[in-house]
């Protein structure tokens, strides 16, 4: 299991307020748009591109976390004889934004959206990210519609994109999506996305790709407090995000036939990597059959047992070191994603994050049979070096918010003694961490400690200024 972002409901306390401010200040986050910035978002908000094909006649609808208002993506599914077509309508950034001009030059300093449980820093003025760009409903907007046509079984057999407006009928939420698939009411678009969304999955796991099933932290009030508590990941978020995958593989198949493009990209594991896995599976008794791939072993495991969660952490390892690769010209030697076991490229959120704009100009110039613009062509070099800052930084805001709401909330019980489970071992250092039922807590420990065991351990150190907390076994 992987910490996550936490969300606080109501009220923020005024000391994690100022925690997640010195967090702001240590990680160099914009306090604000330059002027400049702001004035030029305020004008193309307003007089945006608006070129292509009508259209607002199809009945797409957003489907984001409950308040979203950077909508990116939109969606409408329709059955063919024989097979479906997925439409997904994209936020057009590049209907407002120049390449070179003021918004885009800060949008490099930034890179991508940052997320903080008080609120986010965003990649573009929010006129424009939550305002004249978004796929809000009830309104016409610029979009890049991807047309993907499958088969029978969900595979690819064409994909399109081309420019055009769009009109959003509806602004839904996950909960709302699965509720509707869960009763029995969901027809149309929603309908169509859970039996899509389940052809997807079964292609990933057959050809080796990687969701890992990592439940969140969520804070929930309590008696007059708050208290973290783990949340699974609803079906319709995987089949919402196998849309997502489906469009970025596209997009990349039509960037390496072209020659020319950016693509997201993970290498395979390393055999040394992949042996110390084999070996904690065998030691934690999870099953791995003989000629499965780490994929098909993942997609059946239970993080609510012990020994599974503990071998879903200690794999990760087989999930490190992406990063994007610019080409212009042969593909590069790197071109795939080990954990989507296909090339891959990010298309899917331009209002959140800068390379997706770029990918989908060279994939619209291709669509179109058009040379790739030449400000665009000159922009793809410096793309993966700025995403890699932009990840890094996000990555450090994040895991320093969770550190830090979790040692605020066991500030006042050092010394108590909690129920948890070990998931990770460190044979150098004799320490590991441990993942605590409740609350939903994973930190260090001191050790010997036995992977994969349900153990009960003290709390001794719960710092909010050093955002520190730490166990040992009881």
């Amino acid at each position: 299991m992987s910490k996550t972002s936490v969300q606080i409901p109501g009220e923020v306390p005024a000391r994690l307020e100022d925690g997640f401010a010195r967090i702001r200040r240590e990680s160099g986050l914009p306090d604000a748009f330059p002027s400049r910035v702001l004035d030029e978002a305020e004008w193309v908000a307003e007089v945006p591109r608006l070129d292509g094909k009508d259209l607002t006649d199809l009945p797409f609808v957003t489907i984001d976390p409950p308040g979203s208002m950077d909508l990116d993506q939109a969606v409408h599914l329709e059955r063919l004889r024989g097979g479906y077509r997925v439409w997904y309508a994209i936020a057009d950034v590049g209907a407002f934004v120049r390449p070179g001009g003021v918004i885009d030059t800060e949008a490099r300093s930034r890179g991508a959206t940052v997320y903080l449980p008080t609120g986010s820093v965003p990649l573009h003025p929010r006129v424009l990210s939550e305002g004249g760009a978004s796929l809000l409903p009830g309104v016409t907007r610029p979009a890049a519609v991807w047309c993907v046509d499958l088969d029978a079984e969900g595979r690819t057999v064409g994909a399109d994109v081309r420019r055009a407006l769009i009109r959003s009928r509806e602004r839904l939420d996950y909960a709302y999506v699965q509720a509707a698939v869960e009763t029995g009411t969901a027809d149309g678009t929603l309908g169509l996305l859970a039996e899509i969304g389940a052809l997807r999955l079964a292609l990933e796991r057959e050809r080796g790709g990687v969701t890992l099933p990592t439940p969140e932290q969520d804070v929930v009030t309590t008696d007059g407090g708050y208290r973290l508590t783990y949340r699974l990941p609803l079906p319709a978020e995987a089949w919402n995000a196998q849309l997502s995958l489906l469009t970025g593989m596209a997009a990349a198949s039509m960037m390496l036939d072209a020659e020319i493009g950016v693509l997201r990209v993970l290498p395979a594991p390393q055999p040394r990597d992949l042996d110390k896995v084999r070996r904690v599976a065998a030691a934690l008794d999870v099953p791995w059959p003989d000629g499965a791939g780490y994929g098909q072993v993942v997609h059946d495991l239970d993080p609510a047992n012990a020994r599974q969660a503990a071998f879903l952490h200690e794999s990760r390892v087989l999930l490190r070191g992406s990063g994007y690769v610019s080409f212009n010209g042969e593909p590069p030697p790197l071109a795939d994603h080990a954990a989507v076991a296909a090339p891959y490229t990010h298309v899917t959120a331009p209002l959140r994050r800068l390379v997706d704009r770029y990918a989908t100009e060279v994939c619209l110039a291709i669509a179109a049979g058009e040379p790739i613009p030449s400000d665009v062509a000159r922009a793809l070099d410096e793309l993966p070096g700025l995403m890699s800052a932009a990840a890094r930084r996000s990555s450090a805001v994040e895991r320093a918010c969770v550190d830090l709401v979790e040692a605020f909330l066991l500030r006042d019980r050092v010394g108590q003694a909690f129920e948890a489970m070990v998931i990770d071992v460190d044979e150098r250092r004799g320490d590991g961490q441990v993942q605590l039922a409740d609350p939903a807590v994973i930190a260090p420990c001191d050790g010997p400690l036995p992977l994969g065991e349900h153990i009960t351990v003290r709390l001794t150190r719960a710092d909010p200024a050093t955002r520190q907390v730490r166990f040992t076994p009881a």
